[in-house]
């Protein structure tokens, strides 16, 4: 124990001793900074870092001032350097921070940039409009800022995109408010942002509806602060009397006149300790006004800053950073002198059993009905602890009680001592992150670790990951964009570019030492899309090929227009939505031509993408199609695909160009003579039919007809000269015209010119297929006279088809084929045609 002070060291009770506070110094600061009124200071919440610039109001003594040009330095809670920004932008009207540790600075003309802690920034504008009339005041809080233009309306700005500013109700101002403050959207029942304005005797609500006045008449006010849970503001009057009452102005809380201090002027800052007690400050003194007007006063050697804390405040000064915070309850019930709670008890018993005094086993005995919560209330008290070694004594005085119980879940004792060794490493004095234990439960520990990683403590931060269990890829994939933003720098410090096969190979060759558990879900995308945003093309394609997701591999590469390699990644993806993706973008962003090219050129390695685009383009986009085929000089497909097309239109005219297309593509190509002759015939048949047409008067559509159907049709129309006409044109066979022209005489029944047809010559298809054909179409009768025409043999079975049983009877006695009339018998339908058939065959003998 020796040099470490006992706890209530730094307490000090309130006048009326119903409670306690303590201010424990946290750093000694490192910079070297005598006086803060110099600068105007602002700092992050939770421990964050301070942004700090010259108070250009302030008079500095020659040589002292930190540079002749404009800048912000960035500064960890220890007074350690961060990071210099400079600014040339013009007048700073505000700085403030974002919830992730973000810094935003917005200047009198409506513009203002979101820094990181690397110097990093994006810009964005509140627009024209606001530019003419200029910003006079703004307050920003974590989640975005509402800015006061010079004619004196208020507008909104909501997150850190860009977006656009959104005006509140007008809040009727003839001049600019003495104070203002914001309630933000999480703490407000509308969820909307809401003004608190101070406007001569009285306070202004205003959101995004109405103004609403809250009738009160204790004004001017000259400060005005509203708590961290936003139910309780603070006013202080240009007399110096401090008002607390709750933020619907319902209940009044304390009255304290600062003027009974006896200091000059008034306070520079009026902030929030948590959310019931409220300090205050001057040049070197600290007021402390707590519940009830207990008040209690901090002197300083310098000027001091303060920083709200939902649970606290931050008093920055030249020499040290210390933390005051209303005692917590836990802390109380164990360290208070003359404590008899069971956590003191318990406690006393923990030392005593260090002594081996026999009184430790009395003392548990006394308290071991209430064992349980003193053992949680020094897990508790543990918590609230800065130095480390009131941590232990804490931590084992409660493992000292949990021997004594029977049954006892540990799981918050351990809990606790895993998060005491991350506080106790973020606050190490070269991190400056006094993190507090509710400070750190309320921001939870994914968002420490986003923090450390903005502050490139990439070890400490994989390390509190690997400690805590979470997944280390948010830590790696900052630290690869880290590298790469750094190699860049340097670059372009030195003029002497990096190797990127080297700077891959570093980031690859570290995820692949923390083993497949720890880089997983580490995309290489991210980080190439990184690179490539920083100007370092070559070394993004090369991180892409460790990237085992086509998927993500392939929109970075079609930003690069490494069309081509994106293109090949998915193919081999085997994934055809993704070839698409690839296709139908380079499509709208290269010309056809070089699109064309871009296929055609790639040989076997691209043809899966050049058979997928033709499916596409069959399917989607005749046109391109036809583009397709017509650059890559493919003839043949192209007049097939102008022959498809012709097939599906009704349009003549359209038609026929369809078909003169594919005939010139035809006649290009030397192997496809005879398909080029044949779209001439197409051509002079169309041609014909519409001639046909017209003699008919339109009454029967030939086109689109082929030969042998424009024949049948002419026949059924009467037209016989016309068909003869076709037939000798296009040189149809016998066979096929006696075949068309007996189906389509069969069709009008026009049996008279069937018969004189088969007389006219013989005919080269026999007779046989007239019986069958007049069969098939139920003309019997008609049948059987052709039948004396047909070939001896096939009579009887010809006769038979035709229904005629006697004359199939009478033909086998004719032949004297008897074997075949008993076959007949046999077969017969009925009776009576068996009888006939039975004298028939008895005529024979």
């Amino acid at each position: 124990m020796s040099g470490v002070p006992h706890p209530t060291t730094f307490w000090d009770a309130t006048p009326d001793g119903n409670s306690f506070f303590r201010k424990q110094e946290v750093y000694t600061m490192q910079w070297n900074i005598p006086d803060l009124n110099n600068f105007i200071v602002e700092g992050a919440r939770r421990g964050g870092p301070l942004a700090i610039r010259r108070n250009e109001s302030a008079i500095l003594e020659y040589g002292r001032q930190m540079t002749s040009r404009p800048q912000i330095q960035l500064f960890s809670s220890s007074g350690a350097l961060i990071r210099t920004i400079p600014w040339e932008l013009g007048k700073v009207v505000k700085i403030g921070w974002s919830l992730d540790e973000q810094l935003i600075v917005l200047n009198e003309e409506g513009v203002y940039r979101i820094y990181d802690l690397q110097g990093e920034y994006t810009q964005h504008s509140l627009g024209s409009e606001v530019q003419d009339a200029g910003i006079i005041d703004a307050t920003i809080h974590e989640t975005g800022f509402v800015a006061l233009t010079g004619a004196l309306n208020f507008l909104e700005v909501k997150g850190w995109e860009g977006g656009r500013p959104l005006a509140l109700a007008s809040a009727g101002l003839s001049h600019p408010p003495s104070c203002w403050d914001v309630i933000p959207p999480d703490q407000t029942i509308s969820r909307h942002v809401e003004l608190l304005v101070s406007h001569e005797a009285t306070v202004l609500s205003v959101d995004n509806l109405e103004r609403v006045d809250q009738h009160i008449s204790r004004g001017p006010f000259s400060k005005l602060s509203v708590s961290p849970n936003g139910k309780a503001l603070a006013l202080l009057t240009s007399t110096g009397v401090l008002w607390v009452v709750s933020s619907n102005f319902q209940e009044s809380y304390t009255e304290y006149d600062t003027s009974v201090e006896g200091l000059p002027d008034l306070p520079r800052q009026l902030v929030w300790c948590g959310n019931d007690t409220v300090v205050m400050n001057w040049d070197s003194v600290v007021l402390m006004v707590g519940p009830f007007g207990s008040v209690l006063r901090y002197y300083y050697s310098s000027p001091t800053y303060l920083i709200s804390e939902v649970d606290g405040v931050r008093i920055i000064s030249s020499q040290c950073c210390d933390f005051l915070q209303k005692l917590p309850r836990v802390s109380e019930w164990v360290f208070r002198p003359g404590s008899t709670s069971s956590a003191a008890i318990l406690f006393d018993a923990f030392e005593l059993y260090e002594k081996k005094s026999p009184r430790a086993d009395e003392n548990i005995r006394n308290i071991r009905p209430e064992l349980a919560g003193a053992v949680d209330a020094c897990v508790q008290a543990a918590g609230h602890e800065l130095e480390p070694y009131w941590q232990k004594r804490l931590l084992n005085a409660a493992l000292y009680g949990r021997a004594f119980l029977d049954s006892y879940n540990p799981t918050d004792l351990v809990e606790m001592g895993q998060t005491l060794k991350v506080l106790n490493a973020v606050r190490y004095y070269e991190i400056g992150l006094p993190l507090t234990y509710n400070q750190y439960v309320q921001a939870s520990p994914h968002h420490l670790i986003a923090r450390l990683t903005a502050r490139n403590q990439h070890l400490l931060a994989l390390r509190i990951s690997t400690f805590l269990h979470l997944k280390p890829d948010v830590v790696l994939r900052h630290w690869a964009s880290a590298k790469i933003s750094q190699s860049r720098r340097e670059s372009e410090e030195s003029g002497i570019v990096d190797d990127d096969e080297e700077i891959c190979r570093l980031i690859v060759a570290k995820f692949d030492t923390l083993g497949p558990d720890a880089a997983q879900g580490v995309s290489y995308s991210e980080i190439a899309k990184k690179a490539w945003l920083a100007g370092r093309s070559r070394l993004a394609t090369k991180l892409l090929d460790h990237e085992p997701k086509a998927g993500d591999q392939v929109p970075l590469l079609l930003n690069m227009k490494e069309d081509r390699l994106a293109l090949t990644k998915a193919i081999l993806s085997s994934d055809p939505d993704l070839v698409y993706h690839v296709l139908l973008h380079l499509k709208r962003r290269l010309n056809l031509g070089d699109f064309f090219r871009l296929i055609e050129d790639g040989g076997p390695e691209l043809k899966p993408a050049a058979n997928l685009l033709q499916v596409y383009a069959r399917e989607q986009n005749r046109d391109l199609l036809k583009d397709f085929w017509f650059q890559d000089d493919r003839r043949t497909e192209s007049a097939c695909l102008a022959l498809e097309e012709a097939g599906n239109m009704t349009d003549v005219t359209a038609k026929i160009e369809s078909i003169k297309t594919a005939a010139k593509f035809f006649s290009e190509d030397k192997e496809r003579g005879f398909e080029a002759k044949m779209m001439e015939e197409s051509l002079r048949l169309i041609t014909f039919q519409q001639q046909l047409e017209k003699d008919v008067d339109g009454g029967i559509t030939f086109v689109g007809l082929s030969v042998s159907q424009t024949i049948r049709a002419c026949l059924v129309a009467g037209l016989s000269k016309k068909a003869e006409r076709l037939r000798s044109d296009f040189k149809i066979p016998d066979k096929r015209f006696w075949y068309t022209k007996l189906h389509a005489l069969t069709e009008v029944k026009d049996f008279d010119g069937l018969d004189a047809f088969s007389k006219s010559k013989r005919s080269p298809i026999g007779y046989e297929p007239f019986v069958e054909h007049l069969v098939s179409k139920g003309f019997a009768k008609q049948a059987s006279s052709f039948v004396p025409k047909c070939d001896a043999k096939a009579r009887a079975d010809l006769y038979v088809k035709c229904g005629e049983w006697r004359m199939a009877g009478l033909e086998c006695k004719e032949r004297g084929d008897k074997a075949k009339l008993q076959e007949l018998k046999r077969s017969s339908p009925n009776n009576l045609v068996a009888r006939e058939l039975e004298q028939i065959l008895t005529s024979m003998g």
